[in-house]
């Protein structure tokens, strides 16, 4: 593990989820699966949530979905809003809507997966609309 990584708090708290942060800085996006029974989950962990196997593994992700939920915080400074996006390979993620007309954000709307710089520096997944032919 390189230095940077070691001083990183979210990978103090979490060392296992190392190559999802990793995989974030190349603007790759990495989920678990399960590989007894095949399904993916989300926020990744050890011990598969449906059948409590394991052997899970970190696999990319489509990093495209569509809006299950959302909502503008409009208070705040500066705005922004909150989703769960329903992944393409089925697990709900909460996330951020960026770059998106307030009218697009709706409930059913197909997202993709962009990577945006944080606050603190780090390589964060968040979604944007996508158009379909």
């Amino acid at each position: 593990m390189s230095e940077l990584w070691r001083e990183d708090p979210y990978v103090a708290a979490h060392p296992d989820h190392l190559p999802f942060w990793q995989a974030a800085e190349e603007g790759r996006l990495l989920g678990k699966a399960c590989t007894d029974c095949g399904k993916h989950h989300w926020y990744p962990r050890t011990v598969c949530p449906f059948c409590r196997s394991s052997n899970t593994a970190w696999v990319p992700l489509s990093g495209r979905g569509e809006v299950y939920a959302c909502s503008t915080l409009r208070r705040a400074d500066p705005p922004y809003t909150l989703a769960y996006v329903q992944l393409a390979e089925g697990p709900a993620m909460l996330t951020n809507l960026v770059d998106m007309a307030e009218a697009d954000m709706r409930i059913g709307a197909p997202v993709q997966v962009v990577f945006q710089r944080t606050a603190d520096g780090r390589m964060a997944p968040k979604f944007t609309g996508i158009t379909t032919p």
